[in-house]
């Protein structure tokens, strides 16, 4: 169960990161976000940090944890730099739409498994396929726009799923540690 600390941790949290950026643009014109930017990026780092807090409140198995870090994490670097670069050409490209089919398969997976270690394993293995499976069609729709660096983005994201895949399947074959529970 979630808490209030916790929900006052997921909303605070973001607003102190975006405190970076918002001091940046003082002192660079490199820096430039308008007030959509920052709650885009609130949002974002809201539903993660809220997507781990859900994933985790009932377990205490590290293995567990760092695995469902990881994939939260993996899948909020995804779109923010599918947001802010694009990662097949630029941010307008069609073609990077397809990363929200990599979501929707972690997501629905994850709710099929029902946060459960065993299920979750398949469901990143699967995540981190589709992943791979973006660039192949992207080189079959728009060839000239995957480039190395397209490979090189997709197969770390791809490292990163799997990795989570193997800490969800070492989770499953360890006992669940006892929570300790902190008063509120």
């Amino acid at each position: 169960m979630i808490q209030t600390k916790d929900l006052r941790g997921i909303v605070l949290l973001p607003v102190f990161v975006l405190l970076v950026p918002l001091v940046a643009m003082q002192f660079t014109d490199e820096v430039v976000w308008g007030p959509l930017d920052f709650l885009v990026a609130w949002v974002l780092m809201a539903v993660a940090g809220l997507a781990y807090k859900l994933a985790t409140s009932q377990t205490g198995n590290v293995a567990y944890r760092i695995a469902a870090g990881m994939a939260v994490a993996t899948a909020f670097l995804l779109v923010w730099a599918n947001l802010a670069v694009g990662l097949i050409g630029n941010e307008g490209n069609p073609a990077n739409l397809m990363y929200g089919g990599v979501l929707a398969v972690g997501i629905v997976g994850a709710g099929l498994a029902r946060l459960q270690s065993r299920g979750m394993v398949r469901a990143l293995w699967a995540t981190a396929l589709a992943q791979f499976l973006v660039p192949v069609v992207a080189l079959i729709v728009s060839p000239p726009d995957v480039t190395p660096l397209v490979w090189a983005g997709n197969a770390l994201f791809v490292i990163l799923f799997v990795g989570s895949a193997l800490l969800f399947r070492r989770a499953a074959n360890q006992p669940d540690s006892p929570r300790v529970e902190t008063p509120a």
